[in-house]
């Protein structure tokens, strides 16, 4: 299916993708509006919904995409995403008339992405990180003890991970600040105070939870899929020497809560339909409540470029695949 909107055949946003952001145009930067990607334009949501375009049954009795996140669109579950998903087709297909032929409605509707700001798509109340990839685990691992026990014991048999925090969370393209800190450096007889020397990025991809849980009521492995909205690319930025000192007892502080950097596109679980595959084995098997009927992931290619100071060139430094994560 094509779309009526010009879209490259090299863009990440074609009609298949329609990931959702938020947004606010320079004209009015007041305002957050929320809206997908197509090609190199955004569509507005909820001039969209205003313009009584959203008219099944979930999505024609809310308001949610007059809001300033993705909030309460998502926590409204799979009947409205399928909804919206399904009807943001229609609308953007080139067999579609009713915004191809109204003038006034498409061209306040779609927008260029170069004429509007990206913010975060939604509310981030907590998160969680995980330690997923083996490869990664094994790694970090070895940063910090010999490689024999890079991998702790425990890591075969449950979810490894931690509460991270939420109020230095930041969308892509927000400056962030190299941190200040103590270190121990190689050799001395005690910590000094100072800038990072160790900055270190980690290319990871994050879920974003749509319906959620009540407070004691755990959600079920084989539930799971239902209740995640959609994936982001993430950089969990990383002070590798304030980490190495800090982190005996308890864990990483400083060195890695100063910043965390999302996408502001969030690709849905259903425009990564055609990308599922099978999961790697779990060996060791775990334990019966953390067993899945149906184990899968997505097959999809990841990135890192990294382009130094007064460069122009970009140097590709990781290349991964979310098969691996």
């Amino acid at each position: 299916m094509e779309s009526f909107v010009l879209v490259s055949p090299h863009s990440d946003f074609p009609l298949h993708n329609l990931p959702f952001g938020a947004c606010r145009p320079r004209s009015d930067p007041s305002r957050t509006r929320l809206c997908v990607a197509i090609g190199d334009s955004v569509v507005d949501l909820g001039q969209l919904q205003e313009a009584g375009c959203f008219s099944g049954p979930v999505l024609s009795k809310t308001i949610c995409f007059s809001q300033g996140s993705l909030n309460e669109f998502m926590s409204l579950g799979q009947p409205a995403w399928q909804e919206a998903r399904e009807t943001l087709t229609r609308l953007l297909s080139s067999a579609e008339g009713h915004l191809r032929d109204n003038a006034a409605l498409r061209e306040g509707a779609i927008i260029p992405q170069s004429e509007v700001t990206m913010v975060l798509p939604a509310r981030i109340g907590d998160y969680t990180d995980f330690y997923t990839s083996k490869h990664h685990a094994f790694n970090c691992g070895s940063m910090f003890r010999d490689p024999s026990a890079a991998l702790a014991p425990n890591w075969v048999h449950l979810p490894v991970g931690y509460h991270g925090r939420a109020s230095s969370l930041v969308v892509s393209g927000h400056g962030v600040h190299r941190p200040w800190g103590q270190m121990l450096p190689l050799s001395a007889p005690s910590p000094v105070e100072g800038p990072c020397q160790a900055v270190d990025f980690e290319l990871e991809v994050a879920c974003i939870m749509g319906t959620g849980n009540e407070l004691g009521s755990p959600i079920r492995p084989d539930d799971a899929a239902s209740a995640i909205f959609g994936l982001v690319l993430l950089n969990d930025w990383s002070a590798r020497d304030l980490q190495k000192w800090e982190m005996a007892p308890l864990g990483p502080f400083n060195g890695k809560n100063w910043a965390t950097q999302v996408s502001p596109w969030i690709v849905t679980t259903a425009a990564l339909e055609p990308f599922k595959c099978e999961a790697n084995k779990q060996d060791p098997p775990v334990l019966p409540y953390l067993q899945e009927t149906n184990r899968h992931t997505w097959d999809v290619a990841l990135t890192a470029g990294i382009t130094p100071a007064g460069s122009e060139v970009e140097t590709t430094v990781t290349r991964s695949n979310l098969t691996h994560l």
